[in-house]
């Protein structure tokens, strides 16, 4: 199969301590085949701290700082401040634990961080080089509401990228990729539901219709990137790690042991699909050597 290779990873705010775990492990066998990675929200600041090199980070961030009371709290949206504090995130990993400009500008495979325009609605992939990095996985963190500005990038405002686009495997196969590896927030078969209270959305962002009408069609889009991934073209293959049913954090869990067991789960995870793909480049290797290119591993 010709074509590029790329590395697909969602969001889910603290969901994505599974996606830290398979990265991880990633980092750990120096496991880096993909000729370019797309991001979303949680998904794109896991993939910074991997193309980094820096191993734990993203563990870090989710276990720590982001389970600090100045991170989610209620009491300061109701004073008019944030319900999730990027703000204070970013000053304090700013601080303490400071993405590697350096190493990011000196590795190989870019980075797509996706947003959502405010003004349309619509997904935006910017590629990240060392100087704007930080400020783009801010925009794609950026819940809306929740969070309660909107990062300009470009001269625009920004939000959430998974509000246009949580899973980005169409955007990877349009850029060429024929080989693409999606690592997943929830368990195989699920499907987002319609919102609730769609009549809140138009009211909450009515100065914008468009970032609305988004909001309130997000479990299209989402659902049409899953049956892109159940159902990927015939030129295309899809690799999914994804956790198990008994992974049992939601965006805004904070318990200490459930954030350990869906790290460890990635960890897992991660290793037995470097362990596969290991198996699966022996084999091709051992056929392309003997000439039966008819026993080709698929």
């Amino acid at each position: 199969m010709t074509g590029q290779r790329a590395l697909v990873v969602e969001g889910g705010a603290m969901r994505g301590i599974f996606a830290a775990g398979v990265l991880d492990s990633f980092m750990d066998n120096d496991f880096r085949p993909f000729d370019f990675a797309l991001g979303v929200s949680a998904g794109s600041t896991n993939l910074a701290g991997y193309l980094c090199g820096q191993r734990g980070r993203s563990y870090k961030l989710i276990t720590d700082y982001s389970c600090r009371h100045n991170f989610f709290n209620i009491g300061k949206f109701l004073r008019g401040g944030h319900y999730i504090d990027l703000d204070w995130l970013w000053n304090i990993a700013y601080r303490e634990y400071r993405l590697d400009a350096f190493a990011y500008a000196n590795q190989s495979i870019p980075l797509w961080v996706v947003s959502t325009n405010v003004e349309t609605g619509k997904a935006e992939y910017h590629c990240a080089d060392a100087e704007n990095l930080e400020h783009l996985l801010l925009a794609s963190c950026a819940v809306p509401l929740a969070y309660r500005s909107f990062p300009l990038v470009n001269g625009m405002g920004q939000t959430d990228g998974g509000v246009a686009d949580s899973i980005p495997v169409k955007e990877a196969y349009l850029r060429g990729a024929r080989h693409i590896t999606v690592i997943l927030s929830q368990p195989r078969g699920y499907r987002k539901k319609p919102p609730r209270l769609p009549a809140f959305t138009h009211y909450a962002l009515r100065e914008y219709p468009n970032l609305a009408a988004a909001m309130i069609n997000r479990h299209q889009t989402y659902n049409e990137s899953m049956e892109f991934i159940d159902n990927p073209p015939a030129d295309c293959r899809v690799d999914v790690i994804v956790p198990g049913e008994d992974f049992a954090v939601g965006r805004t869990t904070t318990d200490p042991k459930k954030l350990a067991f869906g790290y460890e789960l990635g960890i897992l995870q991660g290793q037995a699909y470097f362990s596969d793909q290991n198996r699966v480049s022996s084999a091709e290797l051992k056929i392309r050597k003997t000439g039966q290119e008819h026993c080709a591993v698929k």
